[in-house]
């Protein structure tokens, strides 16, 4: 149940406002998907809360790399203010619940994002603010173990991981492909008929120039 009775529906929900998640909120913007954008998540319970900001530098020290992942989250903060996507920067995400998608074969699986305002009901849930630890945890409430198809377990439930690294952080660059990819499943799964036109002024996402 919402805290303060607010609930709220959109096509996607992405949890992290760094460069991976604006970079796949922009691509879903571009794609005519839906989409809002909180900050981090803090898990309920959870022996402490989720400090996760280190995920979003670049681990890559050298200057050249820093000034490309800075120069692209310009573009994407700019084009984040320009299309107004619904990035909510003071947001935190509290719980992640999975809801039945119930008899109808037409709905796809549901996703319920608990907020200190409220819910976030949302049909796609992108991860880019979560720690492994986090994720194996949240895996194995919903009966997942890691194994060869998790990644594809984790697709037909909905959910998706942009930025996250099994050691270090991704590059800027693989950053902006894996945003790509997952803003393909997701508009796939929204549009199964044919992705609509790319919305006007979209901005491509393609790493900046060495």
């Amino acid at each position: 149940m919402p805290l303060y009775g607010g609930i709220e529906r959109t096509t996607a929900v992405v949890i992290g406002t760094g460069l991976s998640g604006l970079a796949v909120a922009s691509e879903l913007q571009r794609r005519g998907v839906a989409s809002i954008i909180v900050d981090g998540l803090d898990l309920l319970g959870a022996g402490n809360p989720a400090n996760t900001s280190s995920l979003q530098r670049c681990d890559a020290a050298d200057a050249a790399s820093l000034k490309e992942r800075n120069e692209i989250l310009r573009h994407l903060r700019n084009y984040a203010a320009s299309h107004k996507l619904d990035v909510r920067n003071n947001i935190r995400a509290l719980q992640l619940d999975h809801l039945e998608a119930g008899t109808d074969a037409d709905r796809t699986e549901k996703w319920a994002v608990q907020t200190p305002g409220g819910v976030l009901l949302a049909d796609h849930l992108v991860l880019t603010r979560c720690a492994h630890s986090q994720l194996r945890r949240m895996l194995s409430q919903l009966g997942m173990a890691a194994g060869q198809n998790l990644m594809t377990a984790m697709h037909a439930l909905g959910m998706y991981l942009v930025g996250v690294g099994e050691l270090i952080t991704p590059t800027p660059k693989e950053v902006l492909r894996q945003a790509k990819v997952v803003g393909q499943a997701i508009s796939a799964k929204v549009y199964p008929d044919g992705v609509p036109a790319l919305l006007p002024g979209g901005f491509a996402l393609t790493a900046a120039p060495a």
